[in-house]
């Protein structure tokens, strides 16, 4: 068996192309020891991962939000799913917003009202959609250090103001609202704020508290 998975991983380094290492997928959960791989790692194109008899691994996809457990094996990360071999696979695709998972420079530069008017309609002047996020309580990637403030734009509701203490986040990198009971309201229009800048999202109207996939309910601001 050991044979047949170095000679699956020799062929994966052969075919696997030098990409650059931009994120393709978030672990959303890890079952016995991975070498090299923890929970909330991001996995990018071209990593290979060696699964042991009884390990399995979670992977959700930023582009394609496909999430995906695997079973033992060697797994080649893609762009958009991954390889698998000597292993099982379960795949679904999952709720989620790709401009949620990593909002853009040009809405994260602008002041909170210029941002909120921007996002809200494209060039033609029609309602654009928010970035979304499909469960109630977001996971935010942020600096610890910073102070992550959150604001209603659409209706009234108490201002979230968090100072992100490295003690709190999960993963040293990210600030789980599910993790310390705080939440946001179904269809509700938010500004995310780090320093000057600032983040324009909404959470989907059928969002609820019930536990959802990491990759839905997961904002980017760093």
């Amino acid at each position: 068996m050991k044979s047949l998975i170095g000679a699956f991983v020799g062929a994966f380094c052969v075919a696997a192309p030098a990409l650059a290492q931009t994120p393709a997928a978030i672990v959303e959960d890890v079952q016995g020891k991975i070498d090299g791989i923890a929970f909330m790692d991001y996995v990018a194109p071209g990593k290979i991962i060696k699964l042991g008899p009884k390990a399995s691994i979670t992977l959700s996809y930023l582009k394609s939000c496909q999430r995906e457990t695997i079973s033992e094996g060697v797994v080649l990360v893609g762009a958009e799913q991954s390889t698998v071999q000597l292993g099982e696979v379960k795949r679904e695709k999952v709720p989620c917003d790709t401009n949620a998972a990593k909002l853009s420079e040009r809405e994260a530069n602008q002041s909170a009202a210029t941002t909120f008017r921007t996002v809200r309609s494209d060039a033609k002047g029609a309602p654009a959609k928010l970035p979304t996020i499909y469960g109630v309580a977001p996971l935010v990637q942020a600096k610890s250090g910073s102070t992550l403030v959150i604001e209603r734009t659409d209706g009234k509701e108490p201002t979230i103001s968090v100072p992100l203490k490295s003690e709190i986040m999960v993963g040293g990198k990210f600030y789980d609202f599910a993790k310390v009971g705080k939440s946001l309201t179904p269809g509700g229009s938010y500004l995310a704020i780090l320093g000057a800048k600032r983040y324009a999202f909404q959470v989907d109207a059928s969002a609820t508290s019930s536990p959802t996939p990491l990759v839905g309910r997961l904002l980017r601001l760093e």
